[in-house]
């Protein structure tokens, strides 16, 4: 990929036809350390999140080796650009066919569960391996979360003690995990999601080897600033502290779009405008699904080759270039007032979902990757100063200096 200082000086430089995705692959890099240095257990990155190979080769030379996968193509995409790491399959709906090719072409051994049939099937398609590894997932309160979850995967609590012993009875090692929501913005979601594991763990009579807390862990958008992310790492580390029969466990979670949701924007032209609605070259079925179905804030600028752009600013909405009407981006988002055709948009923080949702329906889809070096939204792994007043001076203390945490495995 060709790499600009700017999207701006991409825009100054050349014609810009089609959308144009920037990436940026230190913002990976850097947050893939961050979670290594700093939570207290393995980090498997969510695949799903984004599956490009260039955030698999990323996260891989930021020494993440383990990874959540979710079908065969992603165990594919992982075995070729990151080679050598570990796999845990934790989608809890699997076809045998995926079980059986997990298993003997690609070595994995660790494999999701919410109810009795899916054991069986892992079970019966690895013709009862001993050197297994089941996750029972378990079904959470998803409230503190922007984008719930819920309804879809994870064992009920009235049927989870039984699923709990029966997996135990045929796994070599045995873990639950669960799922507090995307985008989660109370680290207390946490600590209330691994009391209820504890109880379910205790009620089910068994020893787990790993609680897998799963993703969650939140970008920050426009008008939604979570939490540092320290205070949700220290949410999990004291709850996992006080979690009951846990004295030879190990601790997971799942990161996705915390890791990946700064890495990218999209780069899309203006083709007319009508009033306030804006028809842009990109749009729900490309890279803006969330922004036209989830309702999500997304950052906005403007990039003009003259850098004419008026001060004063007008609430716009968006129309994406297929002829479907559901193509439809409500916003509002805050852009110049003189905005016209031609002109360069850029939606920022689109890493987590924007490419992997993106389809080619209409024929539109056709996209292109430069790199950039800038990162003009804030960001959840940068230090945040304190500023304070001293002597009439701004003192500043950057208090979230990266330390690495002790991981918190329990066996010997």
């Amino acid at each position: 990929m060709h790499t600009y200082h700017t999207p701006l000086d991409l825009v100054r430089s050349r014609h810009v036809e089609s959308p144009v995705v920037c990436v940026r692959p230190d913002r990976v890099a850097e947050a893939g350390r961050w979670f290594q240095d700093n939570f207290p257990g393995e980090v498997l990155y969510a695949v799903k999140a984004n599956p490009a190979p260039w955030i698999l080769q990323a996260l891989h030379k930021a020494d993440t080796r383990f990874f959540d996968v979710a079908s065969i193509p992603e165990i594919q995409l992982v075995a070729e650009h990151c080679p050598g790491s570990r796999m845990a399959f934790l989608h809890p709906v699997k076809s045998r066919e995926s079980i059986r090719r997990a298993y003997y072409e690609f070595g994995v051994r660790i494999f999701a569960l919410d109810c009795e049939a899916e054991l069986a099937k892992i079970l019966e398609e690895t013709n009862h391996a001993d050197d297994v590894t089941l996750i029972v997932r378990l079904a959470v309160s998803n409230d503190g979360a922007m984008f719930s979850l819920a309804g879809k995967f994870g064992v009920p609590a009235y049927e989870a003690a039984e699923l709990i012993r029966t997996a135990r009875a045929h796994a070599f090692e045995l873990g639950v995990s669960f799922h507090v929501g995307s985008q989660c913005m109370q680290p207390s979601a946490y600590r209330s999601a691994m009391m209820e594991a504890s109880r379910l763990i205790v009620q089910a009579g068994v020893t787990v080897d790993i609680v897998d807390v799963g993703g969650g862990f939140p970008s920050i958008y426009p008008g939604m600033q979570p939490p540092p992310m320290d205070d949700y790492v220290a949410a999990i580390e004291d709850a996992f502290e006080e979690m009951m029969v846990l004295e030879n466990a190990d601790l997971w979670c799942e990161p996705g779009r915390a890791l990946v949701a700064e890495a990218e924007s999209v780069l899309t032209r203006v083709e007319l405008r009508k009033g306030d609605a804006l028809y842009l070259n990109d749009g729900a079925y490309g890279r803006l699904f969330d922004a036209a179905h989830a309702k999500w804030p997304f950052p906005v600028r403007l990039h003009r080759p003259r850098g004419d752009i008026g001060e004063q600013t007008a609430s716009f909405r968006f129309f994406g270039p297929t002829c479907d009407s559901l193509d439809a981006i409500p916003g509002p988002f805050e852009l110049p007032a003189d905005i016209r055709e031609g002109d360069v948009i850029e939606i920022g923080m689109l890493g987590a979902y924007g490419t992997a949702l993106a389809t080619d329906f209409n024929g539109f889809g056709t996209i292109e990757r430069v790199a950039v070096e800038d990162m003009p939204w804030p960001s959840m792994f940068e230090a945040q100063p304190d500023l304070a007043e001293d002597d009439g001076a701004t003192v500043i203390n950057f208090a979230r200096a990266r330390r690495r945490r002790p991981r918190l495995k329990r066996r010997a």
